[in-house]
């Protein structure tokens, strides 16, 4: 199969516009409303459930059974938990980051009355004030604060801002685009994954009628906090694919560099077929590939088969460095998802039974044993993994 052509500028531009719309899980709805507006402008149809989540189709042959793929569009953030007596916030996290990587951040302040700028400072800010104890201190959300880039020095005057417990803060990505291809930025998980998706949609749009069934492309927006893709899926899909950032770091096999496959992640191992066919479609296209497994990782996959829907499960990812902090990547890899992801899309389907909710054990899949070789049939298929790359 012949590669698509994956346009690079496209994903950038669309990876750099995207990151610079505020979108903490629970404020979403600018994010929503401008991915609907790109999915308007390539001509893809789409619908959105009540709280934002995005559904659209490209329709292939046969409507099942029918494929998904899934990226997040809502990002990490915190929350105002207390106003105190000096002005300045208290917050708790949105999503599971360290505060670590909050100190220092500039950020925003969503009230009803309007926006603030402000900075998330460790409680002890001044070495001029607190000599060594700034090194000291401990790190942790009890130990931030929200300094607010306004008049605003006691709880009074910031309740006359308008600034209230659960108010949502948003934290700057400051994106830099590097020459040679590398991408420093927050929230990379997970606006490169939907920069990589909407790349891959319109590159498959011209040959749509090459699709075998019909793909649906989900943006979810409540991946953060578990929920993910656990309302969305219709019942005609059988398969979904997440879109998500994979943890280059020691101890993993990910890296910056061509598609991270996943093998498991703490919710456990994914599909055994549907892995092993995106492992020899990388091979059969020489899309640099690499496996792993996460154990302090979960995807919109986990959320939807714990929701119930009962299809094949896979991640494929772009390997991050700093994860849930100051993230990096490489245009090298988000390239790669793009077109693996037109290959599966338009890669044959490997099991025809999945059309039907229920079947039986006729047609049923067989995982390769040296007895269960032995006794195949010609009707039954198999995906076979031939090892690693």
């Amino acid at each position: 199969m012949t590669i698509l052509h994956i346009d690079l500028d496209y994903l950038a531009d669309t990876l750099e516009e995207f990151l610079q719309i505020p979108s903490p899980t629970s404020y979403t709805d600018n994010i929503v409303q401008r991915c609907g507006q790109e999915l308007d402008r390539l001509g893809v149809p789409f619908e959105v459930t009540r709280r934002g989540a995005i559904r659209a189709v490209l329709r292939g042959k046969e409507r099942r059974p029918a494929r998904a793929v899934a990226a997040h569009l809502d990002t990490l953030g915190a929350q105002v938990k207390k106003i105190k007596d000096n002005g300045r916030l208290s917050v708790v996290s949105i999503g599971t980051w360290s505060a670590r990587f909050a100190e220092g951040a500039r950020c925003t302040i969503f009230t009803d009355q309007g926006s603030y700028r402000g900075t998330i400072l460790p409680l002890k800010s001044s070495g001029h004030t607190y000599g060594d104890e700034v090194d000291d201190q401990p790190t942790g959300w009890a130990h931030v604060e929200v300094r607010v880039d306004a008049r605003c020095s006691g709880v009074e005057e910031a309740r006359k801002l308008g600034i209230e417990v659960g108010d949502i803060v948003s934290v700057d990505p400051q994106p830099e685009f590097l020459d040679n291809g590398y991408i420093c930025s927050r929230h990379l998980d997970d606006k490169a994954g939907v920069a990589v998706m909407l790349a891959a949609l319109q590159a498959l749009i011209p040959v749509r009628d090459q699709l075998p069934v019909d793909v649906y492309f989900l943006f979810t927006i409540e991946e953060e906090v578990g929920v993910g893709a656990a309302n969305i899926l219709t019942e005609d899909v059988a398969a979904l694919i997440a879109v998500d950032n994979g943890t280059s770091a020691p101890g993993q096999n990910s890296a910056e560099f061509g598609v991270t496959v996943a093998m498991a992640d703490q919710s456990g191992p994914f599909d055994y077929h549907l892995t092993r066919k995106l492992v020899r479609l990388c091979r059969e296209n020489e899309i640099y590939y690499q496996k792993d497994v996460f154990r302090h990782y979960r995807s919109d996959v986990a959320s939807a088969v714990e929701a119930g829907h009962d299809v094949r499960t896979a991640l494929i990812c772009f390997g991050v460095d700093a994860s849930h902090g100051w993230e990096r990547i490489h245009i090298h890899a988000l390239r790669s998802l793009a077109e693996l992801t037109t290959a599966y899309l338009l890669s044959p389907v490997a099991f025809l039974r999945d059309a039907a909710e229920i079947g039986t054990l006729k047609d049923f899949t067989v995982q390769p044993t040296e007895e269960a070789r032995q006794e195949l049939t010609s009707d039954v298929r198999i995906e076979e993994d031939e090892g690693s790359s």
